[in-house]
């Protein structure tokens, strides 16, 4: 098990103040409306700071560089500092790559034969590397050229280069629909779809109007014999109740369904408020 590098140190008056790594970055937080507790000192010793005030920037000291890396549930990330004040990585996300390859390591055993796993809206391929970590075959879907790429960098960085792991660079719902014709079929799957997002040819994703035809999609590819499937967003509104709703209405009832805040936790400080997920087990 690698030791996590990853450490929420404070939060508040609308920002968050993490260290990846050997790094310490300060970037916006519009949840953190309460007071920073943190020294000032800690604040301003940043090593790079994003901020919205006039126009998207990083401030960076001389000695940051451009990507490193950073360990994070026993998952290496390549860390990227973007132009939108992403870095590659949602560590909120952090206790369900634990669950998602706990969960393909125990169904494996169970039945005997690996989980076939889709991953949607896969970003730089975190519940990928954890499914795959858990032994499963993993599908890995994203409309992003470059977060594929970036996925397949974060794969060799912890050695699953030759995992049985499908790199799709496509639209989700045209994926999903060509997948329905040819009959493919999956015990699980993931998805963590944005708020809106446009596809490889420019199609457009609005989550409100898109979000049920979306999981009609994955409920007709289901396997006779399905593990699970895990729903995460960072919508505005969207509140683990909407997600429990969805879920039940599209996938049925459950032997276990769960719907919670996804958190930024520290021991040190207030968790941070980042979304919110739903796992329906069958």
């Amino acid at each position: 098990m690698k030791a996590d590098n990853y450490v929420l140190i404070d939060s508040g008056q609308g920002r968050k103040l993490e260290r990846f790594g050997d790094y310490v970055l300060s970037r916006p937080c519009a949840q953190a409306v309460w007071k920073q507790t943190a020294l000032k000192s800690e604040w301003h010793s940043a090593d790079a700071v994003f901020t919205r005030e006039e126009e998207n920037r990083w401030e960076k000291k001389k000695n940051t560089p451009d990507s490193w890396q950073c360990c994070v549930e026993d998952i290496q990330f390549h860390i990227r500092p973007t132009d939108f004040g992403h870095l590659g990585i949602f560590p909120e996300q952090k206790p369900l790559w634990c669950w998602i390859r706990d969960m393909c390591r125990a169904s494996a055993a169970k039945r005997g034969s690996p989980l076939k796993v889709l991953n949607l809206f896969a970003y730089s391929g975190g519940a990928t590397l954890a499914a795959a970590q858990g032994g499963a075959q993993v599908c890995h879907l994203d409309a992003s050229k470059g977060m594929v790429a970036w996925a397949r960098e974060n794969a060799a960085l912890n050695g699953l280069e030759g995992a049985p792991i499908r790199w799709i660079i496509d639209d989700v719902m045209k994926f999903l629909q060509r997948e329905e014709r040819r009959g493919s079929l999956y015990d699980a799957i993931i998805l963590d779809p944005p708020t809106f997002g446009r596809g490889a040819k420019g199609e457009l994703f609005k989550i409100e109007e898109t979000i049920i035809p979306l999981l009609e999609c994955c409920q007709r590819l289901l396997s006779k014999n399905p593990a699970f499937v895990l729903l995460s967003c960072h919508t505005p509104g969207f509140t683990p109740e909407t997600i429990h709703n969805l879920l039940i209405q599209i996938f049925g009832s459950s032997s276990a369904i769960e719907c919670a805040e996804m958190l930024l936790s520290s021991p040190n400080t207030f968790s941070v408020p980042s979304g919110v997920y739903g796992r329906w087990v069958a």
